[in-house]
């Protein structure tokens, strides 16, 4: 969480003296409209015509997107080596599944290793924003639109960032998002996607409420419902994101600011990790690449640097996916992906040592974040403590 404070409580007071917390109700008794208000107003912000708020996070948004386009088992979803567990595991939870590639010296999904993990089951591909930084979305695009695949964007840690001018989650099929309490925006936890395709919209509202039992839901629907789960968001999230949502511009221009601080000051010094747009990168973090990893870990654990190396960010490795790398895919053995039988011969081979490239390329790479609220004496006092750790490398 960034900023929040009395906005939001002003918000949130006015959802707890309508006494109507339900995200479906009539305006005219008193409802505030709070989550639909918010769901036009992020689809215009990312340039879409849909959004759906989600009350289960970045998971439920990426799930109820794959059960949107009708990903099942039989396919295979190719998803980065370096993201949270939930991007694979979204795949198994609609019972198809994840194929694993590397990341490039961006950070993001490799372009070059999508190529080679395709197959004739291939359905999709996800790629992922890590701490805000976007994909090769140009060279990603292209493969999807030559083996006719669906595009899929993970932008939970990236809300607001951009690519060559054009927000991130409007470039595939569907865009999803999280609002979690270590995310960009934040209501504690919850979730969106968007999309351009009415049928897609429909079919993520089906999913994400159960056959969508409320008539407000129901009346204006394209397609039959069928049997999904229950991610319906709350009022009271939709009210504390309304008002974070005008706090995003600001924040964005803020981290970046200060990043750019650190960019004027240290490149004499430092090597900045690529990125495939430094001026739409969120600016989350300062990712500097060290020629291996003990000059990383003496740099990152030096006085003052307080930085953190990727390859320590535990289940955000794919290494340390443990459920899948030692096959425990679901709750109950015939339920599970891994041995359903349309997904037999499909590209599940899970080991430690499967994207070296990515372990690599973490083990040498040192984020510092970047606190938009910082002073410019407190952007100084770190500046020259990284300063003095890369001098003394």
């Amino acid at each position: 969480m960034y900023r929040i404070g009395q906005p939001e409580l002003d918000a949130l007071r006015a959802v707890i003296d309508s006494k109507k917390l339900f995200r479906s109700g009539d305006p005219a008794a008193g409802h505030q409209q709070a989550v639909i208000a918010f769901e036009r107003e992020w689809a215009a912000t990312i340039g879409t015509d849909y959004s759906l708020c989600l009350s289960g996070g970045g998971t439920a948004a990426l799930v109820c997107a794959l059960a949107a386009l009708g990903i099942g088992p039989g396919d295979e979803v190719i998803v980065p080596a370096y993201t949270w567990m939930a991007t694979a595991c979204a795949v198994l939870n609609v019972g198809a599944i994840p194929v694993i590639a590397e990341i490039d010296e961006t950070l993001a999904l490799d372009p070059a290793d999508v190529e080679r993990k395709l197959s004739r089951h291939t359905r999709a591909i996800i790629p992922v924003y890590m701490v805000g930084r976007p994909a090769n979305l140009a060279a990603l695009q292209a493969i999807a639109a030559r083996e006719k695949l669906f595009l899929v964007e993970d932008a939970a840690q990236g809300c607001g960032g951009s690519y060559r001018g054009q927000r991130l989650g409007s470039f595939g099929d569907i865009g999803c998002f999280s609002f979690n309490d270590f995310k960009i925006l934040s209501c504690g936890e919850g979730g969106a996607l968007v999309t351009r395709d009415r049928t897609l919209y429909d079919r993520a509202r089906i999913y994400h409420d159960s056959l969508v039992g409320f008539k407000t839901f129901a009346n204006d629907l394209s397609v039959p419902p069928f049997v999904g789960l229950q991610f319906r968001a709350s009022e009271i999230m939709g009210a504390i994101l309304r008002v974070q949502l005008t706090r995003l511009d600001g924040l964005l221009a803020d981290l970046r600011r200060v990043g750019r601080r650190f960019d004027e000051a240290l490149g004499d010094v430092l090597t900045l990790a690529p990125s495939n747009d430094p001026e739409g990168d969120c600016r989350v973090v300062v990712a500097y690449r060290f020629p291996s990893e003990a000059s990383a870990r003496d740099f990152a654990t030096a006085p003052g640097v307080g930085g953190v190396l990727p390859i320590d960010t535990g289940r955000h490795v794919y290494a340390n996916w443990d459920a899948l790398l030692q096959r425990r895919a679901s709750h109950h053995p015939d339920w599970d992906p891994l041995t359903h039988p349309k997904n037999l011969g499909l590209n599940s081979r899970y080991t430690p040592d499967l994207c070296p490239r990515t372990l690599d390329l973490l083990a040498r790479t040192v984020y510092v974040f970047i606190n938009p609220d910082w002073t410019e004496a407190e952007i100084a006092i770190r500046i020259t403590a990284l300063r003095d750790a890369a001098v003394r490398l």
